[in-house]
């Protein structure tokens, strides 16, 4: 199906080009979303007389969102979930998760605009890339951990998920100290 770009689209094409895409696609998100509209005669004759205000409503929301991405950019947010000794959560971190912390923290984000390929599943920082408008992006930091302070802690850079090691030979000490402590007694007696 040939449809004309409302707006611009990554991997796909700018404002006013006529593109062939998939019929499912069209249908299914170009169109609902006022992404695109059919390629018809009509619609390129429309398309010509609104493309001034087309390119002005853009400008506009690109502006907006160069300016939210300003302050956004760099940020990092905390968020508190369950997890294991390993690291590993007891659920997800997706990124309906994140528009809620997002927005709790005085930004209005919504979750189609992170782009996370798989829900976050471990304790750490994680950057989560934000697509403000089609031309802006910004990315963030996602702090998750199983309490503030284990956030602070991950934060300055400690590993929260790492056990204490002890290597092979300090075990042997402890144990050949052990027995000869065993010894000892018995020869006591």
């Amino acid at each position: 199906m040939q449809v004309i770009l409302l707006e611009r689209v990554p991997r796909l094409g700018q404002m006013g080009d006529v593109v062939d895409v998939r019929n499912g696609y069209a249908r299914n998100f170009l169109l609902p979303r006022g992404k695109a509209l059919r390629a018809t005669k009509e619609n390129k004759e429309f398309f010509e007389t609104q493309r001034a205000q087309l390119e002005t409503r853009n400008l506009e929301l690109r502006k907006e969102a160069e300016a939210v991405g300003e302050k956004l950019d760099g940020q990092t947010f905390v968020v508190i979930r369950q997890a294991g000794e390993t690291g590993v959560l007891y659920g997800s971190v997706s990124s309906r998760d994140l528009a809620e912390v997002v927005t709790a923290g005085g930004f209005t984000i919504g979750r189609d605009q992170f782009v996370i390929n798989a829900p976050i599943k471990t304790l750490g920082i994680h950057p989560v890339p934000v697509v403000l408008h089609p031309e802006v992006r910004v990315n963030i930091s996602v702090n998750v951990a199983r309490s503030h302070d284990e956030a602070e802690r991950q934060a300055r850079g400690e590993n929260v998920t790492a056990r204490e090691e002890t290597s092979l030979q300090d075990l042997d000490l402890e144990v050949g100290g052990a027995l000869a402590d065993a010894v000892g007694e018995d020869v006591d007696l």
